[in-house]
């Protein structure tokens, strides 16, 4: 069992940045892959990022490329992502995820195991 808990949604401006965090816990953070999705209004939950066991490898949805960054620190059983120059279209709920069977990254939605319940994320024009 793992536990996943999202903060850091908020209301922002175009342009601005957000950072979110999602807090783990139940199984040894530092051998699984995690990821970040999100669901706008309507539409379905789609791959934002996602990064391997040591951090070391990323994925990004081209949406997002050179805008987002994804990290991890294991000593803390966390995973982050910093959003900059928001835009609305970014307007979701975001949600971290595990993938325990994979080590590498995984962007594939279906292949992770546990979802945190999410956090707002809300881009003003």
């Amino acid at each position: 069992q793992v536990q996943l808990v999202e903060s850091g949604g908020g209301l922002v401006q175009a342009g601005g940045s957000l950072r979110l965090s999602c807090a783990a816990s139940g199984r040894t953070f530092s051998t699984y892959a995690m990821g970040w999705f999100r669901q706008a209004p309507g539409n379905e939950r789609v791959f934002v990022a996602a990064i391997n066991w040591s951090g070391r490898s990323t994925n990004y949805a081209d949406s997002v490329k050179g805008r987002f960054t994804i990290s991890r620190d294991n000593a803390k059983n966390t995973v982050s992502l910093q959003m900059n120059s928001l835009k609305p279209e970014d307007t979701a709920v975001y949600y971290c995820a595990a993938a325990l069977r994979y080590s590498m990254v995984v962007a594939d939605g279906t292949q992770y195991d546990y979802w945190g319940r999410g956090t707002q994320v809300t881009v003003s024009s």
